[in-house]
């Protein structure tokens, strides 16, 4: 009878009951599925014991003082009537919702709390996905963050340990679920790490990504970098790349691919037919990207020997042309310099060089020309020299007598010839037009009147097929000696 004089009187109360400030703690309250969560009000125990406790979930009696838990709640609750707070046990997710505690002191007012209850399960198994294998420069790529189980909250994405600053090509959706890089820079590379919280629990995953891209900045590098190369020597050359993974290398001559790869390359005993533009091309096996570096001109050059100064003619004449040309047997000539006497050659106005120098003209050659001539040949890697002496012949001319004009009979009259001529001329005396003589040196004793007259000296250049003469008038004084034999 008294149990239910009370449950009458907590009916008959009801529609006044007040709701006793501070006594249950401000909501809600989480707690983790298949956990416990304790009610706990924040009443002084009374003296007395509570006359009435009552525990309520939405409209659904719990347990009060006066019944053991309903079925549902069987086993997994425990009153605590000197507070009347509520232990729960074993929770479920449909355990979330409203608790209402309705407790009535002996001789006090009713007194009413209500909190919240929310249940979480667990969070577990995160994991951080890629959307593709290969993370390419320049291509798109989402990171998802994801659970096996457990209710989520909130997510935290961080790259190498520090909170992500989202640059321009990156993006957050679905609630931070999803990292998405709209265009992937090189810089993206590293350990990006996502937390998955709720209120119960957390978990976390990584993620290395790592991002490949290149080849770029592919360059070229001739170990010794020359213009020219002497043919037989060794050239070196290596090719660099920024690249992830590293790049592998191919060769190229004028375009075409070589048999060698790696990114040393080396010319042993290099020859003239190995000249040409060398280039190297990067490959990327992940991007599958190609980059070409510039090219390296390698030009090969033979060693000049055999230098040799040639006439067009063996015999030089003044006034004839004559050409001297300048040549090697073997070798690239870039240049020829040509010295007459040991001294830089100076053109004169019968001079002319053609064929890059190699071929020096007279037009009309001059004694003076006459000299020794010397011709360097150079390439970049190597020079030579040879020289020739020109002899002009020329004359004779300039012919001079010098003698007496007058003799007396019974004297010796000695008359001498010269000319300037090369080779040295030879030279013929004639009297009054006829051939008397064939020396330099004319000598003769007068006894005529008739060796007066003109005395002719022809000189002649036998190489050059040229004559020139002179004439000496010669009189004969005085009287002629007879002698009488007895």
């Amino acid at each position: 009878m008294e149990i239910a004089a009370i449950q009458l009187i907590v009916v008959g109360v009801i529609s006044g009951l007040t709701q006793g400030a501070g006594v249950l703690p401000d909501g809600p309250l989480n707690a983790a599925l298949g956990g416990t969560v304790m009610f706990t009000t924040t009443l002084t125990p009374p003296e007395k014991p509570f006359t009435f406790v009552e525990w309520k979930f939405g409209a659904q009696t719990i347990i009060n003082t006066n019944t053991n838990a309903t079925a549902e709640y069987a086993g997994r609750v425990t009153l605590f009537t000197s507070t009347g707070s509520l232990e729960l046990r074993n929770l479920i997710l449909s355990d979330s919702g409203e608790y209402r505690a309705l407790i009535i002191p002996q001789g006090g007012s009713i007194l009413e709390g209500t909190t919240r209850l929310e249940v979480y399960e667990r969070i577990s198994g995160t994991v951080v996905t890629s959307s593709t294998n290969l993370p390419i420069e320049g291509n798109s790529v989402n990171l998802t963050c994801d659970a096996a189980a457990g209710s989520i909250f909130t997510r935290l994405w961080k790259k190498d340990d520090s909170d992500l600053i989202l640059t321009d090509n990156m993006a957050l959706y679905e609630e931070n679920r999803v990292l998405s890089f709209k265009s992937l820079n090189k810089t993206d590379s590293g350990k990006y790490s996502c937390e998955i919280s709720n209120p119960v629990s957390n978990d976390k995953a990584q993620y290395i990504m790592i991002v490949n891209y290149g080849p770029e900045n592919v360059n070229l590098n001739v170990k010794v970098s020359k213009g020219y190369y002497l043919e037989g020597s060794n050239i070196s050359l290596s090719c660099s790349a920024v690249s992830r993974p590293a790049a592998q290398f191919y060769w190229l001559l004028n375009g075409a691919y070589l048999n060698d790869t790696g990114p040393e390359f080396k010319l042993v005993n290099i020859q003239m037919s190995q000249s040409g533009n060398y280039s190297c091309q990067a490959f990327n096996n992940k991007t599958l990207r190609y980059e070409t570096s510039q090219s390296s001109a390698v030009t090969v050059l033979e060693r000049i020997s055999g230098t040799a100064v040639t006439p067009s003619t063996n015999l030089p004449i003044e006034g004839n042309s004559v050409n001297l040309t300048c040549d090697a047997a073997a070798g690239s000539i870039f240049t020829s310099l040509w010295k007459k006497d040991d001294s830089d050659l100076i053109l004169t106005d019968n001079m002319a060089l053609y064929e890059e120098n190699r071929v020096l003209s007279f037009k009309s050659l001059n004694k003076t020309d006459s000299g020794k001539y010397s011709c360097e040949i150079s390439n970049p890697v190597s020079n030579d020299k040879a020289q020739y002496i020109m002899i002009v012949k020329y004359g004779p001319e300039n012919v001079q007598i010098k003698g007496p004009s007058k003799i007396d009979f019974g004297k010796t009259l000695t008359l001498t010839c010269s000319a300037e001529s090369e080779p040295s001329a030879t030279y013929t005396w004639t009297l009054n037009g006829t051939e008397i003589y064939s020396s330099s040196v004319f000598t003769k004793v007068i006894t005529e009147l008739s060796d007066s007259g003109s005395y002719t000296c022809q000189a002649m250049n036998n190489i050059a097929e040229r004559t020139s003469s002179a004439v000496h008038q010669v009189t004969v004084t005085g009287t002629k000696m007879v002698h009488l034999h007895f």
